[in-house]
């Protein structure tokens, strides 16, 4: 187990669900998380998200959310919302089909995690490592064979939060995931494979 896990403060991570939209909207702010952003960057083409950034993009997350669909999972500690990841099947990520650096590895069917998001107040206290555990086993129960992420391995730390919203490497190789392609020097495509009874932090160190 990642020895920093067992220092880290309780993290309750939950399907992000209708009965959970204010929390969302309460963590992810006025701008939604970022520039009017509200986690729909990787779901739409570049020219409808810049149509609809902000308030419309509030609003088709709303509606996908209020739909059934599940696109994440919202921590908490405390009773309080403070961390975000969005993990869903890849085939519901059209953005990562159409990149260069992201598009599939192969045609594995895998869970992608394309966005983490923390609280101010709470980061650098364990809530990414925690959440990423949370994730992995989510995608599991599932039935996942496979999750993948699209990490930043910035050349210089720290890195804005603005620039790393896919999370920084070095969380997701202490917690087991192991890179399986690389198409840009700071951009490493990770993978974490589940099994039944399998935990993250099990691997933790061997990335």
């Amino acid at each position: 187990m990642d020895p920093e896990a067992l220092r880290d403060p309780p993290l309750d991570a939950v399907p992000l669900s209708a009965d959970r939209w204010d929390d969302f909207e309460r963590l992810l702010g006025p701008r939604g998380a970022c520039g009017g952003c509200w986690c729909m960057t990787p779901r739409l083409t570049r020219a409808v998200y810049e149509r609809q950034k902000g308030e419309g993009n509030r609003q088709a997350m709303k509606a996908l959310v209020e739909s059934g669909r599940i696109p994440g999972l919202l921590g908490y500690r405390d009773g309080q919302p403070v961390a975000w990841c969005s993990i869903e099947p890849r085939e519901r990520i059209p953005s990562l089909a159409r990149s260069r650096i992201l598009k599939p590895v192969d045609d594995r069917p895998v869970w992608s995690i394309v966005c983490l998001f923390v609280a101010k107040q709470q980061r650098g206290k364990g809530v990414s490592r925690q959440i990423i555990r949370e994730a992995v086993e989510f995608a599991a129960r599932q039935g996942a064979e496979c999750v993948e992420a699209y990490p930043v391995e910035p050349a210089k730390n720290p890195m804005p939060a603005v620039f790393a919203y896919t999370g920084i490497a070095a969380a997701f190789f202490k917690q087991g995931f192991r890179e399986v392609a690389r198409r840009s020097p700071t951009r490493p495509i990770v993978r974490f494979e589940t099994r039944p009874g399998s935990h993250p932090q099990d691997f933790a160190g061997n990335g």
